[in-house]
């Protein structure tokens, strides 16, 4: 019997990637959402279309019970052997005009489910598994309106430390994929809608890579972490960022015609 993967989020961008491609790798796929039904029925259905097995299941992680219990319905129909922590959500507002139920919705979100997902899937894999969290580059650079989802990935950063290294010998790895720019819906709507930040087009230029990510390179980098390849990694944040986060001012200001002789 092949073993369950567990994609939070996975109607659409990076989830949807993940989940199309844990199904080609021959796992189980259990899809969750929290509004888009169709969106994630779709998902699935392509999957089983191409000859895999999905489903969709639709979650509130803000919701400590139905965490457990999803977790525990997954395992109820065989082997448990991936969880993908994608699904976030949280405030885009200055810090000066988050309220109380701003920081602990975030906090709820994207930092408790993970540790309750985690501890719900650990107790369901005697034989090892995989647990992989996505990350952002807001997690330890500062941009306009991201401080609690940034604080909130930092944080998750520092659960998977602290989880890979309790959990290891469980034969459990715990490890996380920090995105730089991807070019997804939620980004292009954040760049669009956020003042005093440039256009997400802008942005590409100063990668050195000079463009955006794309979903499938990150989906790459979490289906790698579930693999057997991967078997000795844990405790690890990978960066998929163009080399966004190893550049810095000027660098990436000066990245267009080199200055001529004169000029200097």
């Amino acid at each position: 019997m092949s073993t369950a993967a567990l994609v939070t989020g996975g109607s659409r961008g990076i989830g949807r990637s993940v989940a199309l491609r844990l199904a080609r790798a021959g796992s189980r796929v259990v899809l969750t959402y929290r509004r888009d039904q169709d969106a994630a029925r779709a998902v699935a259905q392509e999957i089983v279309a191409a000859g895999g097995e999905a489903r969709a299941v639709r979650l509130e992680l803000e919701d400590a019970d139905a965490l457990e219990r999803v977790v525990g319905e997954v395992h109820s129909e065989g082997p448990l052997g991936a969880v993908i922590a994608n699904a976030a959500a949280s405030a885009f507002k200055p810090a000066r005009e988050l309220h109380r139920g701003n920081l602990e919705r975030s906090w709820a979100t994207n930092v408790r489910s993970f540790v309750l997902l985690a501890q719900a899937a650990a107790a369901r894999m005697p034989d090892g598994g995989r647990i992989v969290a996505l990350s952002s580059y807001g997690a330890g650079r500062a941009f306009p309106r991201y401080a609690a989802l940034g604080a909130d990935k930092a944080a998750v950063e520092s659960w998977v430390r602290h989880l890979a290294a309790e959990w290891g010998p469980d034969g459990i790895t715990v490890n996380a994929v920090s995105g730089g720019v991807i070019d997804t819906d939620s980004s292009r709507a954040y760049y669009a809608a956020t003042p005093d930040v440039p256009p997400i087009e802008r942005i590409a230029d100063a990668v050195p890579l000079r463009r955006l990510g794309t979903v499938d390179e990150v989906a790459a980098a979490v289906a790698f972490l579930c693999s057997p390849e991967a078997a000795y990694i844990t405790g690890q944040v990978i960066v998929v960022d163009g080399g966004l986060s190893v550049v810095a001012p000027p660098f990436p200001l000066g990245t267009g015609t080199p200055r001529s002789k004169e000029d200097l």
